[in-house]
């Protein structure tokens, strides 16, 4: 009779546990059902639990071939005494077809008894913890994509920030290309010019950017400095893009731009020829006056340029001391005097200092 009471206890207690055990359900929606190549899509899944579930892990990572994905934000909350698990991701189509997203989750559930067992036992006991995992499939969403002829797609704006087209040879002459919007961003690829007779120094692309449920929203700005002796001109710049707003191929143009140069004049060249016939004649009693005065003024010039000077020399000496590249030096030196390192800048560009270490010694 004890027995059997024994057995009943044992069932009562595991049909209890059993009903008072969490559940969980999944769901998922998506923004859009038809898209273009690459204009963002919005993706939600939502795993809602019967209680707080402290029980639970949930491993959700998605991948796919055909696009790309982006996890734009991840929680966990408590909403009316329930866990809730929320993933957003936007996605990127690579190909004109149905893109179908067939996600699984892997729900790891473990008991309080191992949890407890764990964090009172040795380091090399925790790894044994023990927990039941599975596999639930999710709901299938589905999104027609259609064909672009360009795969930049979003919504952008250009503006091309350049000094003024008129300077000295071998004077730096600057360019900054920035290129703002919405959408895939990762789809601009950098500029690269080639004119003969110029050099051209280039930084990398910098990007600012977040991501929104429209997909990449900021701005991509890439910076150029072009050094040369004579008249240079800049070709056009074209950006075509494929609008989301007038569904059309748009293109953001920057006219091409004429740099004068300013030729370095010689010491013959500004002299004038003096007739051999004609007698010329310094008064030299005022060379005392003329020498005080300069004298005087260069002191007055050094005493009040003389902190600024030294600290934009010590700023100056970092960088330097901190460029990773060849590439990276010379256009430390050509944007901060390319005249007053021109020799080294011409060692450099015709390969006569290959190497970072040998040039900071010529410095």
């Amino acid at each position: 009779m004890s027995k059997s009471l024994g057995s009943i206890l044992c069932m009562t207690l595991f049909l209890c546990a059993d009903l008072f055990a969490s559940t969980y359900t999944w769901s998922a929606s998506v923004n859009k059902t038809q898209a273009y190549m690459n204009e963002a899509i919005y993706l939600e899944y939502v795993c809602t639990f019967s209680d707080k579930s402290e029980l639970y892990t949930i491993d959700f990572n998605p991948q796919g071939e055909d696009y790309s994905l982006f996890l734009l934000q991840e929680s966990e909350k408590i909403i009316n005494e329930k866990r809730v698990n929320r993933y957003e991701f936007v996605a990127f189509a690579k190909k004109a077809k149905e893109i179908v997203f067939d996600f699984h989750a892997l729900m790891k559930h473990t008991t309080q008894a191992s949890i407890d067992s764990t964090i009172g036992g040795r380091d090399n006991d925790r790894e044994k913890e023990d927990f039941t995992a599975t596999e639930i499939k999710l709901p299938v969403l589905k999104v027609d994509i259609a064909q672009t002829n360009t795969s930049l797609v979003g919504e952008f704006t250009l503006k091309v920030l350049q000094d003024s087209p008129d300077i000295q040879a071998y004077e730096p002459y600057h360019m900054e290309i920035r290129i703002e919007g919405v959408g895939n961003f990762n789809a601009i690829k950098s500029f690269a010019f080639n004119v003969d007779g110029v050099k051209i120094f280039s930084e990398a692309p910098k990007k600012e950017l977040k991501l929104t449920q429209e997909g990449f929203q900021g701005l991509w700005s890439q910076k150029f400095a072009f050094v040369a002796k004579e008249d240079f001109t800049l070709p056009q710049i074209q950006i075509q893009y494929f609008d989301l707003k007038t569904k059309t191929l748009k293109t953001l143009v920057h006219d091409a731009v004429q740099v004068k140069v300013q030729k370095l004049f010689v010491k013959e060249e500004l002299l004038d020829e003096v007739p051999a016939d004609v007698p010329w004649h310094f008064p030299y009693e005022y060379l005392y006056y003329l020498l005080t005065f300069i004298a005087g003024y260069l002191f007055a010039k050094i005493r009040l340029r003389k902190r600024a000077s030294e600290k934009k020399e010590q700023n100056f000496e970092q960088k330097l001391s901190t460029a990773k590249s060849l590439n990276e030096f010379a256009v430390l030196l050509t944007l901060e005097d390319a005249t007053r390192h021109k020799e080294l800048l011409k060692k450099i560009d015709m390969g006569k200092i290959s190497s970072l270490a040998q040039a900071k010694k010529e410095l």
